[in-house]
């Protein structure tokens, strides 16, 4: 089983204003690496404050850091070829599309999956399924809001999910979400 989590901190409400990415690479159902990137947004310097207070990234943390473009080729080469797995994929998603047509980047063929519906299907009676009330159920201590640290969680649950689902490849995670895998 191959596959990569993802997941994103944005500047602004604005989808293209990526201000960190983390990507955890799953082969073979082992996390194998997680790279994580601050990066300059569009919007630079401006932050919401809003956003600031969820993830705590200020400016100064992106002053010095690549902008998106910058940074892409080294992430599609992490995800090319892989399932990507997000916790409430469609923002991951947005944002990772978003980033693509700000630059002027392709959009790969990728599949992504969303591990809320993962846990749904794995954990039927849960109160909550976001990513800290998982972490919690299962034991997993992290640095919420940060991308590298969510993007790594985000593995392990699906991982967890899909042990619990019995599903020890791609092609019947395919089988098993065909209603649920989108592409970006």
């Amino acid at each position: 089983m191959d596959f990569v989590a993802i997941d994103f901190e944005t500047a602004t409400h604005e989808r293209n204003s990526a201000c960190e990415m983390g990507i955890c690479v799953v082969e073979n159902g082992e996390i194998v690496t997680t790279k994580t990137w601050l990066i300059k947004p569009p919007s630079f310097p401006y932050f919401h404050p809003r956003n600031i207070d969820v993830h705590g990234i200020t400016p100064d943390d992106v002053a010095d850091a690549p902008v998106f473009e910058d940074i892409w080729h080294e992430a599609e080469e992490l995800m090319y070829g892989n399932l990507m797995i997000a916790h409430n994929a469609s923002f991951d998603a947005g944002v990772l599309r978003s980033c693509l047509d700000y630059y002027g980047f392709f959009k790969p063929k990728i599949n992504y999956l969303c591990s809320i519906s993962l846990a749904k299907k794995s954990w039927k009676n849960l109160k909550t399924y976001g990513l800290r009330s998982l972490a919690d159920h299962h034991h997993i201590s992290f640095n919420h809001h940060r991308a590298g640290d969510d993007a790594e969680v985000c593995a392990k649950i699906s991982l967890l999910g899909f042990e619990r689902l019995m599903l020890t490849r791609n092609d019947e995670i395919n089988d098993y979400f065909l209603k649920n895998i989108k592409q970006l």
